[in-house]
């Protein structure tokens, strides 16, 4: 009678376990681990993976000199930050990687920052301080997206993507940054998928 009183009890408390698992809502699609990193942002500060760590965020490829994708991808990510502010939500950061770091210093970033009227300009990071080369190799090799210098421009060809990086340091849920029409980016669903991990993870 015992050992079946203690069986059932492992029983309840695996089902517990599973159960609890389970209930996640927060479903991760990919994992894609971010290397050690240390840039300047448009404040002039150092921020690295590391100083990222505890917190989500959510990462895109942007450049000020841009004529195409990144004015609306940096609107979307502005509106995606104003959901976010609605629901309460503040444990996260947004980096953007700029893709001509010669010509977008922390001055000329935080510059074209402030032409977006951002809800919390504190929370963005734009990054800079390394070659070009760098940021076209980090890019396709630990996030899996495009970034080519354009030889016979002076425009930078860069993914649309939008990333969500967990609190570890690891990619797990990419969406559309930009197209051509709004509703095609999925700003509701990136703002409760930051709300959900932060639920579920902090």
């Amino acid at each position: 009678m015992k050992h079946k009183l203690i069986g059932l009890v492992l029983l309840l408390a695996c089902a517990t376990v599973l159960g609890a698992c389970g209930n996640s809502k927060f479903k991760a699609d990919y994992s894609l681990e971010i290397p050690d990193f240390e840039h300047v942002n448009q404040r002039g500060e150092a921020v690295s993976l590391e100083s990222l760590k505890g917190k989500p965020w959510i990462g895109m490829y942007i450049f000020t000199n841009c004529v195409s994708i990144c004015p609306p991808m940096s609107l979307n990510m502005a509106q995606v930050q104003e959901k976010l502010q609605k629901k309460g939500v503040d444990d996260y950061n947004i980096v953007a990687f700029s893709v001509d770091p010669d010509v977008d210093t922390p001055e000329v970033l935080a510059n074209y920052i402030s032409k977006y009227n951002v809800p919390d300009d504190s929370k963005w990071n734009l990054l800079t301080g390394y070659s070009q080369k760098y940021i076209e190799q980090f890019a396709v090799k630990n996030t899996k997206i495009l970034v080519k210098n354009d030889p016979n421009s002076d425009q930078v060809i860069h993914g649309n993507q939008f990333f969500l990086v967990d609190k570890d340091g690891t990619i797990v849920k990419m969406y559309n940054g930009f197209a051509e029409k709004i509703e095609d980016v999925p700003i509701d669903t990136i703002a409760s998928d930051i709300e959900t991990y932060i639920d579920e993870n902090l």
